[in-house]
């Protein structure tokens, strides 16, 4: 049985001209050589050259002039290594400096897709059958490196889609590193990525049960500045650094408007992107309410589960996953805990559905399968769109499939609320596949999700086109829920 569904004539695409003032740093011996070019300039020089740069560049940006700044103190080593009095340089000449360690990058140019949807916390100011929703949305550009972007809008009656007007200026977030680790769980997660015991043990076994960032740092630092040391002692070392780098807060501006912020790679292990965020608000058993997100960390060879969450979206806190639940991709947050504990759907082994329960969101083990792959379009592999949504008749669970010539299609099920390892229903025929004009693009034949919501008794189902684009499309919740309670399993 086919359930209609409603594609809205609104598209999101990506936008050149969305810009962010990127760290840049050509190496040691370029980099001495662009100080030592900055050097023989005299101070007139020096200010005449960073006028012409902010002239040509500061209204690209919120503040350029402080971004330089922390660009330059990026390469002081360098400098004072230059025997250079870092101190003793003026304002301008180490603006001048950091301004060649800055580039533009321009976040969205190639893509802008795999969505997901949630309801904004403020509902002020409203009509009847009108619900002001957040979107989050992949953002991928010059070398596949992505980003989280949001955009706000507000959905009416008819369930058409009001987009507020999107800021001038990108705004990246102040970072704040965990200032404590417990060891036992630090090790645990080390463990899970296959971080070679003999390399990362000698680094751990003098440390305290609780050690802080910098303490960590500097021993590993201390092991790296061995000429001799071997290639794959190295990549332990580096793999102990990059999971302390995955714990930190995020801090934008309070002057930012949402459309203006971008949750860009921050450590090590997102040098390579920020993939597949599924955004859900979640509402714990005392009523407290915030909005959490899976995503992917990748940095070119080993990809890392994250956990992030925030109460305004001004202030993000990232997580690392553990457990042995915690790997590969597709991984999404229940909105509320069942029967006392957080619930999680996943993808472990890359082809079939499973659920977890913990007793803390960052924990999962013991994940059991819940769903195989059944119909011919979904064969290769089946997983979720985004995060489980409660319905009276249970919880909703939006999929995809991967068939033939990987094409990718959006089906639906549905699970006991009592106990979601039960599949009530699935739909035999997909909900949304790739139309003619849907095919192209950066992966052909694609339609993707990452989370929808529920409006006026409506599916609101925001999804990718081809991982070049987005859209979105409604579908009548009653028909559906009617098409999955029919459906023989």
């Amino acid at each position: 049985m086919r359930v209609p569904v409603i594609r809205k004539n609104v598209k999101f695409i990506p936008d050149c001209s969305r810009v962010v003032a990127r760290y840049f740093m050509n190496g040691d011996e370029r980099t001495q050589k662009m100080v030592s070019h900055i050097m023989t300039l005299n101070e007139k020089q020096v200010r005449e050259t960073l006028e012409h740069t902010l002239r040509d560049f500061a209204r690209r940006h919120r503040n350029i002039s402080n971004t330089f700044y922390k660009h330059c103190e990026k390469i002081r080593g360098i400098i004072e290594g230059m025997q250079i009095n870092y101190e003793a340089l003026s304002a301008e000449r180490k603006l001048l400096i950091g301004s060649y360690c800055t580039m533009e990058y321009a976040i969205e140019s190639a893509a802008f897709f795999n969505p997901s949807i949630v309801e904004d916390f403020d509902q002020s100011n409203l009509e009847k059958g009108e619900k002001r929703v957040i979107i989050s949305f992949r953002a991928t550009g010059e070398g596949h490196i992505s980003s989280i972007v949001f955009r706000r809008g507000i959905l009416d009656k008819n369930n058409d889609l009001q987009m507020v007007k999107i800021g001038d200026n990108i705004d990246k977030a102040e970072i704040i590193h965990k200032s404590l680790y417990n060891k036992k769980r630090f090790i645990q997660k080390l463990t899970e990525m296959h971080t070679q015991d003999k390399y990362s043990t000698c680094i751990m076994q003098d440390l305290p049960d609780e050690f802080g960032y910098y303490a960590l740092k500097n021993i590993v630092n201390q092991a790296l500045s061995d000429q001799t040391i071997s290639l794959d002692r190295r990549t332990a070392l580096e793999e102990v650094i990059w999971l302390a780098d995955s714990f930190y807060d995020l801090h934008f501006k309070h002057d930012s408007d949402i459309t203006e912020r971008v949750i860009f790679p921050i450590s090590d292990s997102e040098s390579r992107g920020i993939e597949d965020a599924r955004f859900v608000r979640f509402v714990d058993d005392d009523k407290s309410e915030k909005v959490i997100a899976t995503y992917t960390a990748y940095n070119g060879h080993v990809i890392l589960p994250k956990l992030i969450s925030t109460e305004d979206f001004y202030t993000f806190r990232v997580m690392p996953l553990h457990g042995a639940g915690a790997q590969n991709k597709n991984l999404a947050v229940f909105p509320r805990k069942i029967k006392g504990k957080y619930a999680m759907l996943s993808r472990v082994d890359g082809v079939n559905n499973y659920l977890m329960y913990s007793d803390r969101a960052t924990q999962w083990d013991n994940p059991v399968i819940i769903q195989e792959p059944r119909y011919p379009w979904e064969y290769t592999q089946i997983g979720n769109c985004g995060s489980p949504l409660w319905t009276d008749e249970g919880w909703l669970v939006i999929t995809h499939g991967v068939g033939a010539m990987r094409r990718y299609c959006i089906g639906a099920s549905l699970f006991d609320l009592d106990d979601p390892s039960k599949e009530i229903g699935r739909l035999s025929e997909p909900l949304l596949s790739p139309l003619e004009d849907e095919r192209e693009g950066y992966v052909p034949n694609v339609v993707y999700s990452c989370g929808s919501i529920i409006h006026n008794n409506s599916l609101i189902l925001p999804y990718a086109v081809s991982d070049y684009m987005s859209t979105y499309g409604v579908v009548d919740l009653v028909e559906l829920i009617d098409a999955l309670k029919k459906s023989k399993l």
